[in-house]
């Protein structure tokens, strides 16, 4: 099914402005003298286009700090009177976005919880029709791109044409070292299924730790994407939400100098010419590859007439065990990531059981 929403450059709206576009403040407007303190320091930093905090803060569990509520939307007011920067908060349902909209914030964002859940995205949906105001979709905590597809389709359908998608990272089962797994090859799909969409990483929540922001934000930076939201607070030891993840804005503007820009061309003519030279080798092999995998098949098909023509099982699990040992090994000796020929070889087994399936179930 064909994918195309009718989207708004952000330049068109917020103004011309050199990418990354920064996105920073607080995880939670706690205070007023917080929230302004953050504000003033962070509008020092010509980089930072737009201020956020949340007003209304999403807890995994009760009896956790859940914002300050309707009175934080005046202290973002005063912060855009004040500093001249955008605003942006949170919204999670329709009486949200309607104060939010009373407030002047310039911009809002559907959270990843939200995002999971269609029903309330519609009632966000409703709430904007009419109105002209900047909203951003951070991706649903699971890994689930028509999701995310479809939360933005329904922002669009609602009338609004200033759309970013915020790339969070997604929740795992498994303990690694960031707070939520990047998943990049999702952000990658996003961006071939929806070229106009401009996408901002959020490395604050990817991380869950400031030790790892300056390796998330490159890592966005190099794959084109539009900007960075990034956590400041005045005094992150004394913040009630999100510490550990969170810089001062000394710290965020240190770390931004530090970022390697990157450009979608080299306009050098010899660059070109030699890249142009070898990603005609890759598409020449990905050709013979896939011609030697079209082979492949083909054997798989004659193994499956002949187990079934002598009432043999499917699954040979000896025989698999040695095959991704033998893989892993060789490719091991041509430098390749075990992790990578696992997965290759998984997907290719995986197709071949799908094949002797649908062959051996055959009258």
């Amino acid at each position: 099914m064909e994918i195309k929403l009718d989207i708004v450059p952000v330049k068109d709206w917020l103004g011309e402005f050199n990418k990354p576009l920064i996105i920073s403040g607080p995880c939670s407007a706690e205070t007023e003298e917080q929230t302004l303190s953050t504000a003033r320091e962070l509008a020092k930093n010509k980089e930072v286009k737009i201020f956020r905090a949340g007003i209304w803060k999403p807890r995994t569990r009760p009896n956790s700090f859940e914002g300050v509520g309707d009175m934080g939307l005046s202290w973002l007011r005063k912060v855009k009177e004040e500093t001249g920067m955008l605003t942006a908060t949170e919204v999670a349902n329709g009486e949200h976005v309607d104060k939010a909209f009373k407030y002047g914030v310039d911009v809002i964002w559907i959270g990843a919880r939200t995002a999971t859940n269609p029903f309330s995205v519609q009632e966000i949906a409703d709430s904007l029709r009419g109105r002209d105001i900047a909203v951003m979709v951070k991706n649903p905590v699971n890994p689930d791109l028509d999701l995310w597809i479809g939360a933005l389709e329904r922002i669009n359908q609602a009338g609004i044409k200033k759309i970013v998608a915020i790339h969070r990272g997604f929740s795992s089962f498994t303990k690694g070292k960031y707070r939520n797994s990047p998943e990049w090859k999702l952000v990658i799909e996003l961006k071939r299924l929806l070229p106009e969409l401009p996408i901002i990483s959020d490395p604050s929540h990817i991380c869950g730790n400031k030790e790892y922001l300056k390796e998330i934000s490159q890592n966005a930076i190099d794959l084109d994407l539009a900007g960075l939201m990034l956590e400041s607070h005045i005094n992150p030891k004394e913040a009630l939400s999100d510490k550990n993840q969170q810089l001062t804005p000394a710290e965020l503007k240190h770390m931004l100098c530090e970022l390697i820009p990157r450009d979608e061309n080299a306009n050098n003519i010899d660059f070109d010419n030699k890249l142009d030279l070898l990603r005609n080798q890759i598409d020449k092999m990905d050709e013979e590859l896939l011609e030697v995998l079209g082979q492949r098949m083909n054997i798989v098909r004659e193994i499956a007439d002949y187990k079934k023509k002598n009432k043999v099982t499917i699954l040979q699990i000896k025989r698999w065990s040695e095959i991704i040992n033998k893989r892993l090994s060789r490719g091991e000796a041509l430098s390749l990531k075990p992790d990578f020929i696992n997965i290759m070889f998984q997907l290719i087994h995986e197709e071949s059981i799908i094949i002797q399936t649908e062959l051996m179930n055959k009258s």
